[in-house]
């Protein structure tokens, strides 16, 4: 039997369409001195039809192996979807920060540039205020250095939320799992407010960093990845550590078919007892 398409969904309200399934930033990306094995994990997602593609300033050597490709096969950087991250919160810590990433990713853009890793009040007043990064991102988006900006976050909901309907931004980030469907903020909160929008909606932290795994119990990787597709989110990402981990990423985004409403259900169920603890992104809740 032929191997089935990589399935597809618009992103947002941007016109683009992007793989359901997009290789994370973490597993083999956030290291350094791994070119090798990097290279083959980029590899065999792109020969397996993912489009999306996850890095950030802070993910180690992620940019710098992506750049490694891109130089070597500029064709292949023109099909794909790359998104990257900046922490800084000063509009000239994030330019510079652009202007490394752009350098070392050895691309003249990026499709989707994102304001990394939102937590706190403090965090949304000096990224919006004279002289923030939102300043930079808007910069950015005008100059055509990026063709999309956008927020994530994984630690407070009321704040990604805010930032959300407050900023005019493409793209949300946030955690998507069976943790999250049995807490309240990010899958009942976050998530319907960038809906409302039309804002892009990038699920993370679905394998909960593997810690969510367990294959004896029926917890398989298949299992998660799907009940984050199931939501409604436009694409999920996931870190990979080798070719055969993006291979099962991958054919998740060739097979999927939601999982029933009751299924669902049943797995926010059986995280619910440990889900404050199990939520280790999010801090003390």
């Amino acid at each position: 039997m032929d191997d089935p398409a990589m399935q597809l969904r618009m992103f947002g309200k941007t016109g683009t369409k992007v793989s359901i399934v997009g290789l994370g930033g973490e597993g083999i990306l956030r290291t350094y001195g791994q070119e090798l094995g990097a290279r083959a994990v980029i590899g065999e997602a792109l020969e397996q039809g993912v489009t999306y593609f996850d890095c950030a300033r802070a993910y180690a050597g992620s940019e710098g192996y992506y750049g490694l490709v891109w130089s070597a096969h500029p064709e292949l950087r023109a099909g794909v979807f790359q998104a990257g991250k900046s922490a800084e919160r000063t509009r000239r810590g994030a330019m510079a920060d652009l202007d490394r990433t752009l350098a070392t990713m050895h691309t003249d853009h990026l499709d989707l540039w994102q304001i990394h890793d939102v937590r706190t009040e403090d965090d949304l007043n000096r990224i919006a205020g004279p002289g923030g990064a939102l300043e930079a991102f808007l910069e950015a988006k005008t100059a055509g250095r990026t063709r999309f900006i956008g927020v994530t976050g994984h630690h407070d909901p009321e704040i990604l939320t805010r930032a959300v309907r407050e900023w005019p931004v493409d793209s949300v980030l946030l955690p998507v799992n069976p943790v999250e469907g049995a807490l309240h903020g990010f899958l009942d909160g976050t998530l319907p407010a960038a809906r409302e929008r039309g804002v892009a909606v990038i699920g993370m932290k679905v394998l909960g960093a593997s810690h969510y795994l367990s294959p004896e119990g029926g917890l398989t990787a298949e299992v998660l990845i799907a009940f984050a597709l199931s939501q409604a989110v436009d694409v999920v990402v996931v870190g990979c550590s080798s070719p055969e981990q993006v291979r099962v990423l991958a054919h998740c985004g060739k097979t999927f078919e939601p999982l029933p409403t009751e299924a669902q259900e049943q797995l926010a169920v059986a995280f619910r007892p440990y889900a404050k603890q199990l939520a280790y992104y999010r801090g003390v809740i």
